[in-house]
């Protein structure tokens, strides 16, 4: 059998493309490139050590996420969200998550959901652990609300909005992160999960979201 050179190359590039976004990701949820940041080619492909095609392709799904756009003159710049664009992402995940909350409410395997939540909130108990962590951490305990229905078509609209969550994680900066993503803001959705209380379940979530949502907004507002 001869050895397929084209496709092994092609994983190569495919890996760096990966570190790449998630380098850019990442330094974007700390805030080391802030919103409203040019992302030049130039000196972020010498930064990360790749070729701008590689860089390229990484900017190419940071905007397909919605954490980079382009301004009038094509240059691309990481998103720096309005208030009225945080209200209405907030007010589609709390439509999605309290949906999410309310399903689980009736799953005949409600325990051992409650337990992967409850193992989920967990790691939002360090507050000293990379900002960075903290913010995949509390984007994991959402993810797996949604997961855990087994409905692909929530996860599929949730996770279309996963990018712009990381926005206004972002646009919140570090301080208000910190108190929006605290373990004790969630664990009152495990709790009403656990008693099978499905209104409580939506209302906890919904309020969960318009909380965060209005915290930011009164950030952008100062």
């Amino acid at each position: 059998m001869s050895l397929d050179v084209p496709a092994l190359a092609g994983v190569d590039r495919q890996t760096l493309r990966e570190q790449s976004l998630h380098k850019l990701r990442e330094a974007i949820s700390s805030g080391q490139l802030a919103p409203g940041t040019r992302l030049i080619e130039t000196e972020l492909s010498e930064a990360l050590s790749v070729s701008r095609g590689t860089l390229r392709e990484a900017l190419r799904h940071l905007v397909q996420e919605g954490l980079v756009v382009a301004d009038e003159r094509g240059r691309l710049l990481v998103r720096a969200l309005t208030p009225a664009e945080v209200r209405d992402i907030f007010a589609v995940r709390g439509a999605l998550e309290s949906l999410a909350a309310e399903t689980l409410c009736a799953a005949p395997d409600r325990a051992t959901i409650v337990e992967q939540l409850r193992t989920a909130v967990d790691r939002l108990r360090s507050p000293d652990q990379p900002m960075s962590d903290l913010v995949e951490a509390d984007l994991a305990f959402h993810r797996r609300l949604c997961e855990l229905t087994g409905n692909e078509t929530l996860v599929q609209s949730w996770q279309h909005l996963s990018g712009l969550t990381r926005a206004t994680i972002v646009r919140s900066g570090p301080e208000q992160a910190l108190r929006n993503m605290d373990w004790q803001r969630h664990t009152p959705i495990v709790e009403a999960i656990e008693a099978g209380d499905a209104e409580r379940a939506r209302e906890v979530v919904r309020s969960h979201m318009q909380e965060s949502a209005e915290r930011i907004v009164a950030i952008l507002a100062d």
